[in-house]
């Protein structure tokens, strides 16, 4: 990918359709003005298809997808219902899909089904806290590893990576990753690409940061922090607060 990239998580918001349709015009607004980054938003599920026929310069995502393609899975959406849609990109392994039981094995078989599916993955991996004997790289290793068995060299350029350090969601822009930590820890996942892939395949690979970023950092973690751009989480909710995100980021 030549182009940054970033994307709005919304989660579980908002409330109505309205305020949806509301959001998503004014994040089109801005992102259809931008010269050098993409603009994906993943709402929930039940507004994706009320929002599939007004987008420009901006790309639908989704925040959770099943793996497999049909059958009798009651409450499970699958990649070609989201691809029916129009949906491009797909957040897989979110901290608080984790959280509730989604396994690296569960990830694996979602990552392979969307490139199957050719869907674009958003794979997300972080721990969830910092040690100071460096404990959190063994486990982000074998994260990455498991996350991506059976994922054949040629599929991992389509797939980006979204570091997501659990520590800092949902929180300040004062409590996101120093930018420097940030450099170092991308380092690191394309260390363990490299392993896996080879250093050019891994050097291809887009990787981008989630975990409190807001107005006030993205521009520092851009310029230091060896990212390709956001995954937005509450911030994204901030129609003044996104709009510059975007605006910081197109310009960095």
């Amino acid at each position: 990918m030549n182009k940054k990239l970033v994307i709005a998580n919304w989660k579980m918001n908002p409330q109505t359709l309205l305020e949806a349709r509301k959001l998503f015009s004014t994040t089109k607004n801005t992102a259809s003005r931008l010269k050098k980054t993409k603009v994906v938003v993943a709402p929930p599920f039940i507004f994706i298809s009320s929002l599939a026929g007004t987008k420009s310069r901006l790309y639908l995502g989704a925040q959770n997808v099943f793996w497999e393609t049909r059958g009798a899975f009651t409450g499970e959406i699958s990649p070609s219902m989201l691809s029916e849609m129009g949906v491009q990109y797909v957040i897989v392994g979110h901290s608080e899909r984790r959280a509730i039981g989604e396994t690296d094995e569960i990830v694996s078989k979602k990552l392979k089904t969307l490139i199957r599916e050719e869907i674009i993955p958003i794979l997300c991996v972080g721990e969830s806290e910092r040690d100071n004997h460096g404990h959190y790289l063994s486990f982000l290793s074998t994260q990455i590893k498991k996350s991506l068995a059976g994922i054949q060299k040629r599929n991992i350029k389509n797939i980006i990576i979204a570091y997501e350090p659990i520590w800092a969601i949902g929180k300040t822009a004062s409590d996101a990753m120093d930018s420097h930590k940030l450099h170092e820890t991308v380092l690191y996942i394309r260390k363990v690409l490299s392993e896996m892939y080879g250093r050019d395949i891994a050097k291809a690979v887009s990787i981008i940061y989630g975990g409190s970023a807001e107005p006030g950092n993205v521009a520092e973690l851009m310029k230091n922090g060896n990212v390709m751009g956001f995954l937005v989480g509450h911030a994204s909710l901030d129609v003044k607060g996104f709009s510059e995100i975007l605006k910081i980021v197109d310009k960095s």
